[in-house]
């Protein structure tokens, strides 16, 4: 973490234009409307532009639009909202764990740990598992036999990975996380389910962020993917024989069914749903709450379900849907008559 930082070293680092005092010490970020005088705050909604004027901190992250007549300091950049991103880093107060294994961990003999790993306490590393350099392994997180995790890796208290689950570099686990579960397979024999032992693995790509208590299964032949940098939000279920594309994010509570596809670039508000072996393409945004029951092969924007209304008005709508069954078969019945008993245009006139 950094205590303090100068508003001219701030420019330097995110390429901004600088208006205003390049000494001024900054030592935090806030919002508009709570921001202090040592505080770097940013303008990106337009909602919020009201607040600008009245603002007391000590320096805003602005387009060149938004800083024209603005009186206080200000870092101009294209995109305020990415250069607030990038910074946040900077005052980040999460401690940093110490290299090397806590005592109260439990690490096979077999496994290979660099030395400059963290290993928190209370964990288990099985056999055959193997950390690279620079990874954090939170306090009670369970690390399968056979697991690989790349370099610059963290995984928060509680993360469980079962055994074979491959992960890339730089990817960040929150507690809870369960990666390498057995996948919901049963073959049915008279009534009775019989279990299909889920014999794939997990396989994570680089720089993929994992959310607090979401599940991706193992496959149950080949592995369950998760592509180069995939963002899941919290509480997201990842069923077995799962591909998801490089880049494609999802909020929180999806629920994707088994052998689907989801393609690059992909943006999944909270609650969307998928059913099994179904293709999703590239550059595909699903909006809040949309079931998908079959493959989209366009790219572009798609939603499903009623948007929110007064009840009384929602209990109207949904009296109407159940009976446009039966209107439409009364339309068909109608356009059949009518088509009866209109003459043909091109018979002859008697006139």
């Amino acid at each position: 973490m950094t205590a303090t930082i100068k508003l001219g070293q701030l420019a330097e680092i995110l390429g901004a234009t600088l208006r205003g005092n390049e000494e001024k010490q900054i030592t935090g970020l806030a919002t508009l409307q709570e921001a202090g005088p040592a505080q770097l705050s940013f303008l990106a909604n337009p909602q919020y532009r009201k607040y600008l004027a009245d603002s007391q901190a000590g320096a805003v992250l602005l387009k060149a639009a938004d800083a024209e007549g603005y009186a206080g300091d200000a870092l101009v950049v294209a995109d305020p909202y990415l250069a607030y991103a990038r910074i946040s880093h900077l005052f980040d107060p999460k401690p940093k764990a110490p290299a090397g294994i806590h005592p109260s961990a439990l690490v096979a003999a077999d496994a290979q740990v660099d030395p400059s790993a963290s290993i928190g306490a209370f964990a288990v590393i099985e056999s055959g598992a193997r950390i690279a350099a620079g990874v954090t392994i939170g306090a009670q997180c369970f690390v399968g036999a056979r697991c690989e995790i790349g370099e610059g890796g963290w995984l928060a208290p509680r993360v469980t990975l079962y055994h074979d689950v491959r992960i890339g570099k730089r990817v960040v686990i929150q507690s809870g996380a369960v990666l390498g579960g057995e996948g919901f397979g049963f073959a049915n024999e008279k009534g009775v389910w019989q279990k299909i032992a889920q014999i794939g693995g997990v396989t994570i790509g680089d720089d993929v962020e994992i959310g607090v208590n979401t599940a991706i299964d193992r496959g149950a032949l080949a592995d369950t993917i998760i592509g180069n940098g995939v963002k899941l939000d919290n509480q997201i279920q990842i069923a077995h024989n799962v591909q998801v594309g490089d880049h494609t994010a999802m909020a929180a509570c999806c629920g994707i069914s088994g052998s689907t596809r989801i393609g690059k670039h992909c943006m999944l508000a909270g609650g969307v749903g998928l059913v099994g072996h179904i293709e999703i393409c590239d550059n595909v945004f699903l909006t809040g709450m949309t079931m998908v029951t079959h493959s989209i092969t366009e790219p572009g924007a798609y939603s499903s379900g009623t948007a929110m209304q007064p009840a009384a008005e929602w209990r109207k709508s949904a009296a109407r849907i159940r009976q446009l069954d039966d209107m439409a078969r009364r339309l068909r019945q109608l356009e059949k008559r009518v088509g009866d008993v209109t003459p043909d245009a091109n018979a002859s006139s008697d006139g």
